[in-house]
């Protein structure tokens, strides 16, 4: 494996960047030293870059398609060589966003004040993405353990067993705690979702950030009412690109989903950026990939070694998935409304609070680690630092 420099800093002031361009908008202060919107630091893989490069040498940039060998033909081998799954091309489907997709089948699949379960703590755009369909948020809460996270199946299933419960909108791997479910945990929700006659949907945008197996939910003999929505923007860091893509296996529930995107939203024709980045991140990224699990995951170890170090009671554990790092500080009773603001006032650095997704993440900060070693680093003193002020106090 080639060497594929992740430690050197690129400045993305000037960029339109939200991370860093608009950190004021959400921690009041510009100029801080950021670890908030799940984006990277990194450049994108080269093959990527090329491939845009030469698309734009072309000067007509016209309506385009996704519907094509070549889009759907790089997910399927994506998927045979990275996961050893075999897709079906034809169930493949295209949207502009993979939160675009997932409201989509909520209207398909639900109806006004209906139930949606989801775990918990969760991505705070899946509260905002329920309420706002007009359906309603059942949260199912993970449970801590000694060694990370497991699914409270009893409360779960009462929940998928209530009358207005329609929908389980699984997270996989889960965001912010960053798990990989297994086969047996991913057979076992579609055997509860077919008992209870729920429809699951499966958000699977941080598939690729992994350290351990991941297994794309692919039905486990689940009745049609399925889906996995993902994208490639999130691995290789070219969300401003747009795109996304589905697999929707009934039929009906898939030309009812393209019929929206067409007729009703008019958002057939992809950013043919979008979908040649994909395509050569696909095509051509493994190695890139890799090399950033590879980096991502020594990130995860030295903040576990780091905050053992200085607070023997915070047990942080490499998670098995993405560059976020879910750091449990209940431990040491601090003032988390103080802490923020210490850490913008004292240190100029922002810091994700926990509780912004949800009543479970009172107590944790999410810190972006797709970023230069030298930036964690910072990041991880300012905090550590804001920790021991309070404490000493």
């Amino acid at each position: 494996m080639s060497k594929i420099d992740f430690d050197t800093p690129i400045d993305r002031m000037g960029t339109y960047c939200t991370q860093w361009d608009y950190v004021q908008d959400r921690f009041g202060k510009a100029g801080l030293l950021p670890f908030t919107i799940s984006d990277m630091d990194f450049a994108a893989p080269e093959a990527v870059m090329n491939a845009l490069k030469a698309r734009l040498e072309h000067p007509v940039l016209g309506y385009s398609r996704w519907n094509h060998d070549d889009f759907k033909g790089a997910i399927e081998s994506w998927y045979q060589r990275r996961f050893d799954a075999l897709i079906d091309k034809d169930t493949i489907v295209y949207g502009p966003s993979v939160i675009y997709i997932i409201a989509k089948l909520i209207e398909k699949w639900s109806h006004a004040g209906d139930g949606v379960v989801f775990q918990t703590p969760a991505y705070d755009a899946f509260d905002k993405l329920v309420e706002g369909s007009g359906r309603r948020c059942i949260r199912n809460p993970l449970l801590k353990t000694a060694d990370g996270w497991e699914i409270n199946w009893v409360q779960l299933e009462e929940q998928l067993s209530q009358a207005d419960t329609t929908i389980f909108l699984l997270c996989s791997p889960h965001n912010p705690t960053g798990r990989v479910w297994s086969r047996d945990e991913l057979t076992r929700v579609a055997e509860l979702c077919d008992l209870h006659d729920v429809a699951l949907i499966s958000d699977e945008i941080h598939m690729d950030v992994v350290f351990k197996k991941h297994t794309p939910f692919l039905g486990f003999g689940m009745d049609q009412r399925w889906a996995l929505v993902t994208s490639a923007s999130k691995s290789f860091n070219i969300p401003a690109l747009n795109g996304a893509y589905a697999f929707i296996p009934n039929e009906k529930a898939r030309n009812d989903y393209l019929f929206k995107l067409k007729e009703v939203d008019g958002l057939s024709s992809p950013s043919i950026l979008g979908v040649i980045g994909m395509m050569a991140a696909y095509n051509e990224g493994e190695e890139w990939l890799d090399s950033l699990n590879a980096y991502v995951r020594e990130s995860h170890e030295y903040v576990s070694a780091r905050l053992k170090e200085a607070f023997p009671s915070v047990n942080y554990h490499v998670p098995d998935a993405t560059y976020l790092g879910w750091i449990d500080l209940t431990s040491l009773n601090l003032d988390m409304a103080k802490l923020q603001k210490d850490l913008i006032e004292h240190f100029n650095v922002a810091i994700m609070d926990g509780s912004v997704y949800g009543e479970m993440g009172r107590g944790y900060v999410r810190l972006n680690l797709g970023c230069a070693r030298s930036k964690v680093e910072a990041g991880l003193e300012a905090l550590i630092g804001v920790a021991k002020m309070q404490i000493h106090c």
